[in-house]
């Protein structure tokens, strides 16, 4: 019951969110903070793990192709699919999760403790409004960051296969080109804008209605992360399930 009156009041904090809409003056200046914060923030570390996971995709694809009858050209397809499919969409939310998730928790939850939520209420601000919605539009960009990672994690991949000396470039263009289906981009980003709202709200949710001090802060951050997470983790099921099943 305790977990059954939790997502309803989830629900409730999303309908509030678009209700009462503050002045676009102050609501633009928010949205390019968030989205400095949020998505341009979170690009160098996006881009460095991208390039590395991609990198490693195409070195492990290669050592487990050992017989000589297979084409080198399948380490640039597994790695295309790789990242294309769960790394980028699925891997780089979950980052977004630990490194933006926990600080949408913890920057409303210390606003909350600071009592500076009650004095937006005390102005007639809708203070979810204020709060969540610059940072679901925000995330809104996320897809944008998405891309950059599938293209840094194939890159990473063809300097391992040819640098590494697993593959010839050629023969790794090629595979990236085999059987290319334009629907598997549109299904990562279709997840990426799911994961996107998800990282978005549920932190939010967590700090806005977080009750004690600092360390409940912490602890609000760290519950959080885990139920963020979980819901990513199944909703990649779920949509995967739908759109390619």
């Amino acid at each position: 019951m305790k977990y059954i009156a939790a997502v309803g009041k989830y629900f409730i904090m999303i309908w509030e969110v678009f209700k009462k809409p503050t002045k676009w003056t102050m609501m633009r200046s928010l949205i390019f903070k968030e989205i400095d914060e949020l998505i341009y923030g979170s690009m160098g570390i996006i881009i460095f793990i991208s390039f590395f996971i991609g990198g490693v995709v195409t070195i492990q694809t290669a050592l487990n192709l050992t017989s000589p009858f297979l084409p080198k050209s399948l380490i640039g397809f597994a790695t295309r699919q790789s990242v294309i499919l769960e790394f980028a969409p699925t891997f780089t939310s979950i980052i977004m999760v630990g490194k933006v998730g926990s600080y949408i928790t913890s920057s409303i939850g210390t606003m909350r403790v600071t009592e500076q939520i009650d004095a937006l209420e005390v102005m007639g601000i809708n203070s979810l409004n204020y709060l969540v919605f610059p940072k679901i539009i925000a995330m809104l960009f996320f897809p944008f960051a998405v891309a950059i990672a599938m293209y840094i994690g194939v890159l990473g991949g063809w300097i391992a296969a040819v640098f590494g000396g697993y593959a010839p470039s050629g023969e790794f263009i090629k595979g990236l080109q085999i059987d290319f289906n334009a629907f598997h981009v549109t299904y990562a980003f279709i997840k990426t804008l799911v994961f996107a709202f998800v990282i978005a709200t549920i932190p939010s949710y967590f700090g806005y209605y977080m009750r004690g001090g600092a360390l409940e802060v912490g602890k609000a951050a760290t519950t959080s992360f885990v139920w963020t997470s979980v819901v990513i983790i199944i909703l990649n099921y779920v949509l995967t399930q739908l759109l390619l099943g």
